[in-house]
């Protein structure tokens, strides 16, 4: 583990986040918030670690505007969740903005987040992370995503155990000093469960070398492994030229993994707060705040 592009990729990230979420307001594009703040890392001498989140409303993940969207915001409940990595090291964070006066599912999402930190420390379970999550957002009268979790952060991989869940569960993973977590409440005033929506824009290889017959689908994959590995990419940062004919072969071949837009069930409401964190002897360092 690499200490000081974890809080460096952390630094970046504050920076990042504030300005993205100063440009959350009505009749702003979306695109250009996310553009904005991927370029914003880019300037900063870091690089996204997946495409630039941003939910709205009932959506609560894998939403990120598509090259020609001229959408805005409304009165909606805004999510931002931006991932910053230095050679791979990842911060991880997201924010809720409420646009619309929707009570107070935007605090039991960050009270819940709190809780679950307060208790970080080796020694700990995930389990108990879930517990205090769930008591938090329940105290609200509202309910946790319990089908969307935290997870563990490695060097170019934004999604590894161990998995931190939104609920009381029988059982857990004791935390080690030196684990990378990001801890992500998610509350809901629906029944608390998602499922996947039509659209996808955002992508990842399976794999690295994989093997592929179309020269200009093998042409993608080589420049996909050299700028992402296998971490989240964007189709509009691709180049538009026949991309979605090889984008649907190689997700054919079970070479690229699309994420679809991940909707509450009911249509209700969804808020997110997330933080990245750093086992430590005594506690934990919290690299995102």
């Amino acid at each position: 583990m690499n200490k000081e592009k974890l809080r460096e990729a952390g630094e970046i990230h504050r920076e990042v986040m504030d300005e993205a979420v100063d440009m959350v307001e009505e009749r702003a594009s979306k695109l250009e918030v996310a553009e904005t703040a991927e370029q914003r890392m880019r300037e900063l001498g870091a690089e996204p670690a997946f495409p630039v989140n941003i939910s709205v409303d009932e959506q609560a993940a894998h939403a990120t505007p598509a090259a020609d969207s001229d959408d805005t915001f409304g009165e909606d409940l805004v999510c931002v969740d931006i991932g910053v990595h230095v050679d791979g090291w990842i911060a991880d964070s997201a924010r809720t903005v409420d646009l619309g006066g929707h009570g107070d599912i935007t605090a039991a999402a960050e009270e819940a987040l709190d809780a679950a930190i307060e208790l970080v420390e080796p020694g700990v379970s995930t389990a108990e992370l879930g517990a205090a999550i769930e008591e938090a957002i329940d105290g609200y009268g509202l309910n946790p995503v319990t089908n969307l979790t935290g997870h563990g952060l490695g060097e170019y991989e934004q999604h590894a155990a161990p998995s931190i869940p939104n609920r009381a569960v029988d059982r857990g993973v004791e935390l080690e000093e030196e684990m990378v977590i990001a801890i992500e409440p998610f509350a809901t005033d629906g029944g608390g469960k998602v499922n996947e929506g039509g659209e996808e824009q955002i992508y990842s290889l399976e794999e690295l070398g994989a093997n592929v017959r179309s020269r200009r689908a093998r042409e993608l994959v080589r420049d996909l492994e050299d700028r992402y590995r296998t971490m989240p990419f964007a189709k509009r940062w691709l180049d538009a030229d026949r991309v979605d004919m090889s984008l649907r072969r190689l997700k054919s071949q079970e070479v690229v993994h699309g994420y679809p837009v991940l909707k509450e069930k009911q249509g209700k409401l969804v808020a997110q707060a997330e933080h990245t964190v750093i086992v430590t002897s005594d506690g934990c360092e919290v690299t995102t705040t």
